[in-house]
C-alpha cells in the first residue's frame, strides 16, 4: 500500500472521532522509526495533526539493565519498562485536553531522555512503533488493545540484516562487535517478533514502491 493508501485508511479511522493511535510492529532494522515519522508528516500535512512517539523511549537505563543482569541482552522483550508504555498509551487516548509528554531515545548515548516529546491537544494521531505490538505476553496485549490498528513493516531480510550492521557499527560498535550483536541478541528476538506478524492488521512491505 502506498503513501495515499495509508494515509487514507488512518483517516477513515479518525471519522469514527477521538483520538486514532496507530503501531507499527516489526524486526529490528526493518525501518520501523523512518515508516513511522514519514507516515506522522504525511498525516499532518494531510490536515490529521499527528506526532510520532516511539516505544524505544521505554528502554530501562543501562544502569538498571546492568543491575537486573540484561544488559547484554538490550532490546529484548524484557528490557523495556512495558508497563510504564502501556500507561502512556492510555493517557494519550484519554487526555486530549492537555499536553501529555513522551520520552524519546537517543541512539548517540543509547538511553531514554524523558519529557522529550510534547502531545498537544490538537492531536488526531499517534504513530507509535516498537518490536513487540504483537506479542502474547503480558502487558502486551494490552498495549495492543490500547492502539487503534497495528501495523507490521516487513523487509526482505538481506536488506534488514545489512541495515543492522551499518546502524550498529554508525553508533560506536566495531563490524565484529555489531555481526556478532546481531547473531545473538537482535535476530532470536526478529525470530519471536516475526511469529506475531500475523497477527497485525495490516501488514507493509516497506521494501516496496512508493511507500511513503
Amino acid at each position: 500500500m502506498g503513501a495515499e493508501g495509508l494515509v487514507e485508511r488512518v483517516r477513515r479511522l479518525a471519522d469514527g472521532g477521538g483520538r486514532v493511535l496507530v503501531g507499527i510492529a516489526g524486526c529490528p532494522g526493518a525501518g520501523k522509526s523512518t515508516l513511522a515519522g514519514r507516515l506522522a508528516g504525511a498525516l499532518t500535512a494531510a490536515g490529521l495533526p499527528a506526532v510520532w512517539v516511539p516505544m524505544d523511549g521505554f528502554h530501562l537505563a543501562d544502569v538498571e539493565l546492568e543491575r537486573l543482569g540484561r544488559l547484554s541482552r538490550k532490546g529484548a522483550a524484557d528490557t523495556f519498562d512495558a508497563h510504564g508504555y502501556l500507561a502512556l498509551l492510555r493517557r494519550l487516548r484519554a487526555e486530549t485536553a492537555d499536553t501529555v509528554y513522551a520520552p524519546s531515545f537517543d541512539r548517540e548515548i543509547e538511553q531514554p531522555i524523558a519529557g522529550a516529546i510534547p502531545v498537544p491537544p490538537g492531536t488526531r494521531v499517534v504513530v507509535s512503533e516498537g518490536n513487540y505490538l504483537l506479542s502474547g505476553e503480558e502487558p502486551w496485549p494490552r498495549v495492543r488493545a490500547a492502539m487503534t490498528e497495528v501495523w507490521y513493516a516487513d523487509l526482505d531480510d538481506h536488506v534488514r540484516l545489512e541495515r543492522l550492521v551499518r546502524r550498529h557499527v554508525e553508533f560506536g560498535k566495531t563490524p565484529d562487535q555489531a555481526a556478532r550483536w546481531v547473531t545473538e541478541v537482535d535476530e532470536p528476538n526478529a525470530a519471536a517478533i516475526r511469529a506475531t506478524r500475523t497477527g497485525a492488521d495490516l501488514r507493509i512491505d516497506v521494501g516496496g514502491p512508493a511507500v511513503l
